[in-house]
């Protein structure tokens, strides 16, 4: 079965120890990351990786920043701006394709499912950031789009939340895929 690999955002917005946004296990992320697409390579499956990047005056951002009907004047993942750019750790496969997403799931405003499809892609493996918006929206949709998927929980990462931190999230995201969405497994489980 041809799988794909997905690397959601590994962008400096969370790894920049600076950015209101940084994961603070988002180094080990990455380097679980990398290890997936040094697999991936290594076993010839393409590699597809995605970035989240709004135009400077806001006017594809949707909803994302507007939970009651007015919407934040300064929002995140602004093009040009250094928080968009990967994250220097990051391994860049030559052969991949890159999408370019203004929405949480990397399937909604880009090609992507087109490309999956046209590439004879059947199961997904995702990684990235973050664990409970952009890698597990783009799990519930790999699933709607009829894709076999794999989530490995600890090449995801998140700054957590107000009451929850990254291991806690990571455990129920783990815990609410596993229940229908997708097998999740850890970076050394998928990998042996």
């Amino acid at each position: 079965m041809k799988t794909a690999l997905i690397v959601i955002d590994v962008q400096k917005i969370y790894t920049d120890p600076d950015s209101e946004m940084f994961c603070e296990d988002s180094k080990a992320t990455v380097t679980r990351i990398n290890n997936l697409i040094e697999n991936f390579r290594k076993n010839g499956s393409p590699i597809y990786y995605v970035r989240h990047v709004h135009k400077l005056d806001g006017s594809d951002t949707g909803h994302l920043f507007d939970f009651d009907g007015e919407a934040e004047e300064d929002f995140n993942f602004k093009e040009g701006s250094s928080e968009v750019e990967y994250d220097g750790a990051l391994i860049r496969a030559e052969d991949s394709i890159e999408f370019v997403k203004t929405r949480y799931s990397a399937f909604a405003n880009s090609k992507l499912n087109e490309q999956l499809k046209e590439d004879g892609v059947k199961r997904v493996v995702i990684c990235g950031f973050m664990t409970n918006f952009c890698c597990e929206s783009t799990a519930r949709n790999a699933l709607d789009f009829d894709y076999y998927v794999d989530f490995i929980i600890d090449a995801t990462g998140t700054p957590g939340t107000e009451n929850m931190d990254e291991n806690e999230i990571r455990k129920v995201v783990g815990e609410l895929m596993e229940s229908g969405f997708a097998r999740v497994l850890s970076t050394d489980e998928y990998i042996h």
